[in-house]
């Protein structure tokens, strides 16, 4: 039975008009806000700006991007929700070098040709759970590219990705906005701001939208709660809470099967899935805490306490692959029944001092995480068994009327805890006003163990790993800097979607983390009086001690393979003159299976096209009338590591036209404009993703 879909009026009514009684309230004082959640003072134009100055995804302390030795590119979700997507894998779709491999389940990415879909933070706090995360909350989007183990831990092969959300700001408007548009898209949010006291200042995101879609039988439902508070306990401490509820209930589209070598032909509406029937339901809650204690003028502590909680529940039946000999599209059919819970404590020490005429900028960190994952998963029972086989479609005319009503077997009952333990240091030198050198190392330790719960078997697993960084910067002029790093990372074993298999083949030998290494060279630069920032960047990452079976013995795991990314990329942001601006950026690639012990060395690795890149260019004075158009390019990639199926690549035109007053703002947009047919992402070469076809979508927003 599919999970209704819908947020009480009464619950959205009672919060709003709360919200808005407790928006009366004005103060003149203003609060302390942690470096990465600075604001501002430039306003409205400020606000138009794509260009982030200072960033703290890099370094975890306030950094002017001149200043990182690594490249990271930032987005604005103001950007992408004025287009009426909430999308994670479209906000980074355009990025040089960074591809989008979700599809209907969780949220998953590709930076610089590696798998990064459990390197996903919130305001710094890691976020690794499978679900499709919401944007109305999110201020900005940062994507950190290469290695960044020595702050964050695990993973990070590719890159990392954090949301910066949206906080309390002393004197802000609320706003509360509406939207609809093509496929029976329709939405209202509100973001509300009061400041009860001098000391306090609350924020309240919520909202909720219902959408169909030009994918046969598939709609979607989003509801968001966001409260926050900023409070100044004291004129040295400032304590931020934050906490998010989010549910996504919608039908799963694991999209279309590839045929000889290419997507299947057939209408951008067919699907292959139980329409009437699956469902997907994502719940997730994150509470998030945050002192700030000031020691002196030079040095502050910071406690961060994270806690995230996700319910999740599908019935999906989706294609699995295509039959030539009858034309029709083999599926399988999965229930799961999954629950994950990620605490995390951070203790941070930020100080500056000189020594020697150097000038420091210290962080020394403790991270102290446990997690949990419980995934119950359920499928068809095989027909050998006493089952009933999971009924075809015809390629071209499915009958989606044709069921799956047979029995259901448990599949696996797992029951995995992971607890974490790390230490880290980092020196931010400034030698002179020429040269500055980041120097990090961190020690990590890492312990999983899984329980499988239908044989009673429990499996422990201990992984420790050293992850150092070093990078230099060069600045022979003000507005330039030329950098160089070098950074290494870890992947342990059952440390992705955390888990192991008790007893399984592998387990006993050559359990070691997988590690990769990035070298990068790049120059940083502001134009036109620092209002337009451009990165070039060339780079080489490797991930090595790559797992990969013995050929001769299966049983045996062997870290004996190697893949390799290298690339150069270039991305400018910022004010061209005037009321004009522009983001975008283009990337070129090579990532390759370089040894492998399967038979695919010398693949391109999947889902990542040698090229891509985007262009928006906007004209958006304070008030009046203002617009923007501009173009997302991605090369042809395939949709497997085997290289079977190749999607073709392809452009996509956009564009919007909006007026504004000191209150209002309405907008339209204009999606895929030429209406082109173009394929988004692949997890598998029998789940290939359409991209949106032509869409209009108007948006109104009243601030007060």
């Amino acid at each position: 039975m599919r999970v209704p879909r819908r947020l009480s009026p009464l619950s959205l009514s009672l919060s709003l008009s709360l919200s808005l009684l407790c928006s009366a309230g004005v103060a003149t004082a203003a609060t302390t806000t942690l470096p990465e959640l600075s604001v501002t003072a430039d306003g409205e134009r400020e606000r138009d700006n794509p260009r982030v100055k200072d960033v703290s995804t890099a370094t975890r302390t306030s950094t002017p991007v001149r200043d990182v030795p690594q490249a990271i590119d930032t987005v604005k979700t103001s950007n992408l929700l004025d287009y009426g997507s909430n999308n994670l894998g479209k906000a980074l779709e355009g990025i040089p070098n960074v591809s989008s491999g979700a599809d209907t389940r969780f949220d998953s990415v590709r930076i610089r040709g590696f798998e990064s879909s459990n390197d996903f933070y919130l305001d710094g706090i890691r976020d690794d759970s499978q679900y499709i995360r919401d944007l109305h909350n999110i201020e900005r989007v940062e994507v950190l590219k290469g290695p960044a183990a020595v702050l964050y831990g695990r993973g990070g092969q590719g890159g990392i990705v954090n949301r910066v959300s949206k906080a309390p700001e002393h004197g802000r408007r609320s706003s509360i906005e509406a939207q609809a548009g093509s496929e029976d898209m329709r939405s209202l949010y509100a973001d509300l701001s009061a400041d009860p006291s001098d000391t306090i200042s609350l924020r309240l995101n919520m909202g909720n939208l219902d959408y169909n879609s030009f994918r046969d039988g598939v709609d979607g439902n989003r509801q968001l709660f966001a409260p926050s508070m900023s409070w100044q306990l004291t004129p040295d401490l400032n304590w931020l809470v934050q906490y998010e509820y989010s549910r996504f209930n919608r039908t799963p589209d694991r999209g279309i099967p590839g045929v000889n070598g290419r997507p299947a032909d057939v209408d951008r509406g067919t699907t292959y899935s139980d329409t009437q029937r699956d469902f997907i339901d994502d719940q997730a809650q994150s509470l998030r805490s945050r002192l700030n204690y000031q020691l002196s003028d030079n040095w502050q502590l910071r406690h961060t306490l994270g806690l995230f909680q996700l319910d999740s529940q599908f019935d999906n039946t989706y294609a699995t692959g295509y039959n030539a000999a009858s034309n029709t599209v083999t599926r399988q059919r999965w229930q799961q029944d999954l629950k994950t819970r990620n605490l995390f404590n951070n203790l941070e020490a930020e100080g500056e001092f000189a020594t020697w005429g150097l000038h420091h900028t210290v962080l020394v960190g403790l991270e102290l995480g446990h997690q949990r994952r419980d995934p119950l998963l359920r499928n068809a029972l095989p027909t050998n068994q006493g089952g009933t086989a999971v009924p075809s479609l015809d390629l071209d005319n499915p009958n989606r009327s044709l069921q799956h009503n047979g029995r259901m077997r448990v599949s696996s009952n797992n029951h995995t805890v992971v607890d974490s333990r790390a230490l880290y240091l980092q020196d931010q030198i400034r030698l002179n006003e020429q040269w500055q050198i980041l120097a990090g190392l961190r020690f990590d330790r890492f312990e999983v163990e899984t329980t499988n719960r239908l044989t009673n078997r429990s499996e422990p697993q201990t992984s420790t790993s050293t992850s150092p960084r070093i990078g230099v910067v060069y600045s022979p002029w003000r507005e330039h800097s030329f950098y160089a790093s070098w950074s290494k990372t870890f992947s342990p074993v059952g440390g992705g979607l955390i888990g192991i298999t008790p007893d399984a083949a592998g387990n006993t030998n050559d359990t070691d983390p997988e590690l990769s290494r990035q070298k990068e060279i790049g120059v940083k630069s502001d134009w036109f009086d620092e209002r337009l920032s451009t990165t070039l960047a060339i780079y080489e990452l490797e991930l090595y001690n790559r797992r990969t079976r013995d050929p001769i013995n299966p049983e045996l795991i062997q870290l004996s393979g190697l893949q390799r990314s290298r690339g150069i990329e270039l991305t400018a942001t910022g004010n061209i003159v005037g009321n004009w601006y522009v983001r975008g950026g283009i990337g070129l690639q090579d990532a390759t299976i370089v040894k492998d012990n399967n038979g695919l060395e010398g693949n391109r690795i999947n889902d990542v096209a040698k090229r891509n890149g985007s262009l928006f260019i906007s004209w958006k004075p304070q008030l009046g009338w203002y617009a923007e158009t501009g173009l997302t390019m991605v090369g042809e990639r395939f949709a497997d590591n085997q290289n079977t199926t190749l999607l073709p690549g392809y452009g996509r035109w956009d564009a919007l036209v909006g007026l504004r007053t000191t209150d209002w703002d309405v907008r339209a947009a204009l999606n895929n404009l030429t209406d082109k047919t173009y394929y988004a992402s692949a997890t598998s070469a029998a789940q290939i993703q359409f991209g949106d076809p032509r869409s209009l979508v108007v948006t109104g927003t009243y601030n007060f």
